[in-house]
């Protein structure tokens, strides 16, 4: 098989780039990755040596893509994936939802989880604060689009939507949706799909190890 992933099923980018795969039924060869385990950290760290995942690996380019996004990217480049629209206006969109899911959902979600898994005395309750108020701006956000949308970009599923379901799914779990109901409704249907249901599906022996 030309195509490898390197992931782990709980970590929430590798369900972005998961999401992406099984959406355009790319075949691809699944690699597990425990990185507690020193052999296969190295292993990881062969490919990208920050030894951070998910990484794509195409045997037939002998060519290692780190990053969700860059992944995608690189489907749709070499491999027909549909997930970036092909007119420039609406990608421009695709790419910029992309970016707004991962930097002002994922990442300050993962800045409140990380925090959790801090030791006594080194919690950081003023950076776990600005986090939520930031998600707090961006759910406000997200539910005005969505009040008029089905998916992140439009009526397609695209690059976006493969941002938004992790990031929204582990958001929501350290910081509720609760009152942004048009929010809470697209992560309905995000669940709903059939690739990352799928996802969360293969995630689920993993999920009582997230702390939130």
């Amino acid at each position: 098989m030309a195509l490898a992933l390197y992931y782990h099923p709980l970590a929430s980018f590798c369900w972005k780039a998961l999401i992406a795969l099984y959406e355009t039924e790319i075949a691809f060869e699944p690699r597990v990755i425990d990185l507690s385990k020193p052999e296969q950290r190295a292993e990881l760290a062969a490919l990208w040596p920050f030894a951070k995942f998910p990484v794509l690996y195409d045997r037939a380019r002998e060519q290692a893509i780190p990053e969700s996004s860059i992944i995608i990217e690189y489907l749709t480049q070499h491999h027909g994936s549909p997930l970036i629209a092909q007119d420039p206006e609406l990608a421009r969109e695709i790419r910029l939802l992309d970016r707004f899911y991962d930097l002002y959902v994922h990442e300050p979600m993962q800045k409140i989880v990380g925090d959790k898994l801090r030791p006594e005395g080194k919690h950081d309750a003023h950076g776990v604060a600005e986090a939520r108020t930031q998600l707090e701006t961006a759910y406000a956000l997200i539910d005005r689009q969505m009040a008029t949308r089905r998916w992140a970009a439009g009526d397609t599923f695209s690059m976006a939507d493969c941002a938004a379901a992790p990031a929204l799914y582990y958001g929501n779990r350290v910081a509720p949706l609760g009152r942004y109901q048009n929010a809470a409704a697209y992560l309905e249907r995000l669940h709903a799909r059939p690739s990352f249901a799928r996802v969360f599906s293969e995630a689920q022996p993993y999920l009582p190890m997230f702390p939130g």
